[in-house]
């Protein structure tokens, strides 16, 4: 499952990313997902080094916010990578939902993922 995690979400943004590059997709975008990412990492790191010290920590509310809005890809590297947040199965279980959620209005709100999707279904049957 750890590996799982950080391929899928490595898999989204190199995907997102391609998407861009090929005209299907806003760079507005991409860029949001990208930096939400990488700050939602950030910000994961810094709760795990203020919680191994006994510190005052980032509320999970916030970490949740962060990846419903788009930074699940950086969330779910980070849970893998560092470690953290990765054996309370109430928190792992609401960040896999905003990252459903998260997708599911990704696809609804984007016309053109919608015609890939038209597309590659077509190609399946």
């Amino acid at each position: 499952m750890r590996l799982f995690s950080i391929y899928f979400a490595c898999l989204f943004l190199i995907s997102i990313t391609i998407a861009c590059y090929l005209a299907y997709l806003p760079i507005a975008l991409i860029i949001s997902y990208w930096l939400l990412s990488l700050c939602t990492f950030a910000i994961y790191a810094i709760d795990k080094s203020k919680a191994r010290k006994g510190e005052w920590r980032v509320k999970e509310k916030h970490l949740h916010l962060l990846a419903l809005t788009g930074g699940w890809p950086g969330a779910m590297i980070a849970q893998q990578l560092l470690r953290h947040k990765s054996k309370k199965l109430f928190f792992r279980l609401v960040l896999a939902l905003t990252v459903l959620v998260n997708i599911s209005a990704f696809i609804w709100f984007s016309p053109q993922v919608k015609e890939v999707l038209n597309e590659f279904a077509k190609l399946l049957y």
